[in-house]
């Protein structure tokens, strides 16, 4: 079961973020290109995909290093045996106008950082998630939970937080389809 979800997770982050990533290519006409409706243009939804990465790989990192110096002490095997991500309520986060949020100010981007710094950043962005997939690659990030506030998900673990980043920016290749149809 474990090998599931993490070769789900694995996909899925490398599926979304070569999707993400092939939005850097387009031209500039369509890549800053702003709605009418005042939205953001596709640099600027490139942009809060890489901010909201960082700040939620602060908390993957953390977490990871938690469940990592937990799996010295404890016992984790008999977690995993009916262990499951809750897809349909993560897959939630994926979808615009499926709840109510308030992003931080912090999010918010700048429209002022090269799209090149942009696109190498979330490279590695993407890089580190597999990294710390691969580091907790026996289930240790069950053993470490943390609070999430959006859409009310409560206590959730290491691999939840990896999977909610994939979720936002799937989140957000919806709004980029709907800015360039604008």
């Amino acid at each position: 079961m474990k090998e599931d979800f993490m070769s789900k997770i694995r996909t899925e982050l490398t599926g979304t973020f070569d999707e993400v990533l092939r939005w850097f290519d387009v031209n500039d006409d369509k890549l800053y290109h702003a709605p009418e409706n005042g939205g953001w243009s596709v640099a600027k939804i490139l942009e809060h995909i890489s901010l909201t990465n960082k700040y939620l790989l602060i908390l993957i990192r953390k977490g990871t290093i938690k469940a990592l110096e937990r799996s010295r002490t404890q016992s984790y095997r008999d977690m995993l045996t009916d262990y499951d991500l809750d897809w349909s309520k993560l897959e939630l986060i994926g979808q615009p106008d499926a709840f109510r949020w308030h992003r931080p100010d912090h999010m918010e981007p700048s429209g002022t950082v090269s799209m090149n710094d942009i696109k190498r950043t979330m490279q590695l962005q993407v890089q580190e998630c597999l990294d710390l997939l691969d580091q907790m690659k026996d289930g240790q990030g069950v053993l470490y939970k943390t609070t999430m506030t959006v859409n009310s998900l409560g206590k959730i673990d290491v691999y939840h937080y990896i999977y909610f980043l994939v979720q936002h920016a799937q989140r957000h290749l919806v709004q980029i389809q709907k800015t360039v149809m604008d």
